[in-house]
């Protein structure tokens, strides 16, 4: 049986698009697009650092970072944000949406700046307090995911919804910034490359470039601060947690420019018997599954999204995209890494986003969700099993064409549903929570890709691995692997509801009765 809806969330509800929802765009949007931009600037520096820190001028090779830094480097972030996601998540369902948005944006913009000013007078001294920055950046991050996307949810209409939560280009904007840089770097001080002059090849400067790309992170979230701070608390959170309705009435009256009655008795009705809490029977009977559904999809998903970006450098690399190592200085080995990360943004990621910005209103979370993990799994397998086939010279670009294929349908697809759903098909009280909890298991997921691609990718032949690496399982395997876990995240996604269309207390079952 059905409540009546609130007045204040039917106006917000069928609400046309207007300035206000793309105010809340940019400002919840600038939380993502930072999390996106620092957590992939590290993979483009890590070869840089590794050149500064641990180069030995008689080696052969220019120097790379040892395992245990690489995969500190690359994953004391990842570990932050998981912390984050679950603390945050919870406090935004406890204090508000608003005041914790506003903690979590300050400490990404301090924890950006600091991380890009790691000091210490030993390779190792500069590696721990860069890990300690880092996981206190990815603590902050991982707060704006289930704030940001909470917000924008509850700030949306039910027509566009899905495509204001899904809106999204950090990658693009770190590799841009990165090949402005290193460019701009490279042409003021021409270095010869490894092999000519071991020494030579990374000018003192370099250190300045891994630092200017990484402070890069603080300055969208440093500018949409204001108007964050000035943005009222959602309504939903004022009404429906706070049971505040004149307030509610007033803040979306303002920011609508309609009269909105306060309905103080509605809300009493409404949230009789609504009022179970995460580890009831009641949360297990109505959302059980649901929660199932969503951390499951973003868990596999971020397995093989992460393994996927982070090491893409590796992959272009080993079919001979970048050239060898030893034949380019420092600050040029950056800029190729960030030319060909950014194409493979420009050519299939931004545009998966925006086809899901798209389409994601009109045929919704689940086929989107589907059709994405179909086609990650097909292309995942049309790479890993001919992987030999398109090493060879003359199909490289076939390889990058079929890598890009498989960024696209990340991107329209599971990449973008994961992070919408979650924060339309839980209660308002407990909705920040539930997507913290659902992002945690994703950056699990992250974790695992990220550790494990690492260290199965490496060569079945002892003598071909990276410095210090033990064997491992082959690119090949490693990628039949990630087949396999797409093929499971479709599987997933069965008990995953959609929510197109719907309010967000349709979707959620708020406004009905107790079962």
């Amino acid at each position: 049986m059905g409540r009546q809806q609130l007045e204040v969330l039917n106006a917000l509800d069928v609400a046309k698009t207007q300035v206000y929802h793309f105010t809340a765009i940019v400002v919840a949007g600038m939380g993502f697009f930072t999390d996106a931009y620092d957590l992939f600037s590290i993979s483009l520096i890590s070869k840089l650092l590794g050149r500064i820190y641990y180069t030995n001028p008689n080696s052969l090779k220019p120097g790379t970072l040892p395992p245990s830094v690489s995969t500190s480097v690359t994953g004391v972030a990842l570990v932050g944000t998981l912390a984050g996601q679950l603390f945050f998540g919870w406090l935004g369902d406890k204090m508000g949406r608003k005041k914790v948005y506003g903690i979590t944006l300050l400490i990404m913009i301090i924890c950006s700046i600091a991380s890009a000013l790691s000091f210490g007078h030993s390779p190792k001294g500069v590696m721990t307090t860069l890990c300690f920055f880092r996981f206190w950046l990815g603590f902050g991050i991982g707060g704006d995911y289930p704030l940001s996307a909470t917000i924008m949810a509850e700030y949306a209409n039910k027509k566009t919804r899905g495509a204001f939560v899904a809106a999204g280009f950090g990658i693009l904007f770190g590799g841009i910034i990165s090949l402005i840089v290193s460019a701009a770097f490279d042409h003021a001080y021409h270095s010869p490359s490894y092999e000519q002059n071991a020494l030579a090849s990374t000018p003192p400067q370099a250190d300045y470039v891994w630092r200017i790309i990484l402070m890069f992170g603080a300055i969208p979230a440093a500018l949409t601060f204001y108007w964050r701070m000035k943005m009222p608390e959602t309504a939903r959170y004022t009404a429906l947690v706070a049971k505040n309705a004149a307030r509610a009435a007033q803040d979306m009256g303002r920011v609508l420019n309609v009269e909105i009655e306060a309905e103080e008795e509605k809300i009493e009705k409404i949230s009789q018997g609504n009022n179970f809490g995460l580890l009831s029977k009641e949360f297990l009977i109505r959302h059980g599954l649901h929660l199932f559904g969503t951390t499951s999809t973003w868990f596999l998903l971020d397995i093989a999204f992460y393994s996927q970006n982070l090491f893409q450098k590796d992959v272009f690399s080993a079919i001979g995209w970048i050239p060898p190592a030893k034949t380019m200085n420092a600050i040029g080995e950056v800029y190729k890494i960030a030319k060909a990360q950014t194409l493979i943004a420009l050519c299939s990621t931004v545009p998966g986003y925006w086809f899901t910005v798209a389409f994601i209103d009109i045929i919704g979370r689940f086929a989107i969700q589907m059709l994405g993990f179909f086609f990650m799994t097909v292309f995942m397998f049309a790479i890993a099993i001919p992987y030999d086939h398109w090493t060879e010279r003359d199909n490289r670009i076939g390889f990058v064409i079929m890598y890009a294929l498989t960024f696209f349908f990340a991107n329209f697809g599971p990449n973008a549903t994961t992070f919408v759903v979650p924060a339309e098909i839980f209660p308002a009280r407990l909705r920040s929570t539930c997507h913290g909890i659902s992002a945690a298991a994703g950056k699990a997921g992250a974790i695992v890709g990220a550790y494990g691609f690492l260290y199965a990718a490496q060569n079945k032949d002892k003598t071909k691995t990276d410095a210090g690496f033990p064997p491992g399982i082959g690119v090949k395997n490693a990628l039949i692997v990630l087949g396999v876990i797409n093929l499971l995240g479709m599987i997933c996604t069965l008990a995953v509801p959609e929510a197109k269309g719907k309010s967000l207390e349709e979707a959620s079952q708020e406004n009905m009765e107790e079962s």
